[in-house]
């Protein structure tokens, strides 16, 4: 399993922590103290924890669906796929997509990504773009097919 960026942060952190008693290195005493740095050094960025919200709301979303899926597929017969369809079409996720935009409104400035002068566009990160997509009707169906 590919490790996330965040992973990534966590562990090289936890690992810091463990060195403590060591020597401090050239790249922490060239580090520019300020009280705004060691304020930010305390918190997660917000970035991270808007992710981290979206991510644990689309997993909620996923396991809300499945049971309405299973149930509609019981009770529905031969008429599940228009059955299904409407309820895809009256779902709602205004709280997800609503960070959603925040995130692709906010993320490229929070991280402060770089900008591919040729495209206007934010360099991806992994060879991913940042931006994510909003869910609605279509995503539901994505998710589980009529």
């Amino acid at each position: 399993m590919d490790e996330s960026t965040v992973q990534r942060l966590i562990r090289n952190a936890l690992e810091d922590e463990r060195e403590a008693g060591k020597p401090i290195s050239s790249r922490a005493r060239q580090s520019a103290r300020s009280v705004e740095a060691y304020l930010k050094a305390g918190v997660r960025p917000r970035w991270m924890e808007r992710l981290s919200e979206i991510e644990r709301g689309i997993r909620g979303e996923r396991q809300r669906l499945e049971r309405a899926y299973r149930a509609i597929r019981a009770s529905a017969g031969a008429d599940f796929a228009d059955r299904w369809r409407a309820y895809a079409h009256e779902q709602r996720f205004d709280h997800l997509n609503q960070l959603i935009r925040q995130h692709n409104e906010w993320y490229p400035i929070e991280r402060d990504l770089p900008m591919d002068p040729r495209t206007g566009e934010y360099v991806k990160i992994l060879g991913r773009p940042h931006h994510r997509r909003e869910l609605d009707a279509a995503w539901v169906l994505e998710q589980f097919p009529a």
